[in-house]
């Protein structure tokens, strides 16, 4: 298991990268429109770029 400040350093760099791609989808595929759905839009890119990155969220059991 990664240290706390190790999991806030991944989920940092993810969301940023999220925010990014996000930002591209809403000029190119919605012209410039805000994305209503964009939460929806952000939890399936950063699991899909943690996924890709090898990491994966699990529950504890403690």
């Amino acid at each position: 298991m990664l240290p706390d400040d190790d999991v806030t350093d991944v989920l940092l760099v993810v969301l940023k990268k999220t925010a990014a791609a996000h930002g591209e989808y809403e000029e190119t595929h919605l012209g410039g429109e805000y994305d209503e759905e964009w939460p929806e839009w952000y939890a399936e890119h950063m699991t899909q770029t943690l996924r890709e990155s090898g990491y994966r969220i699990v529950r504890s059991s403690d």
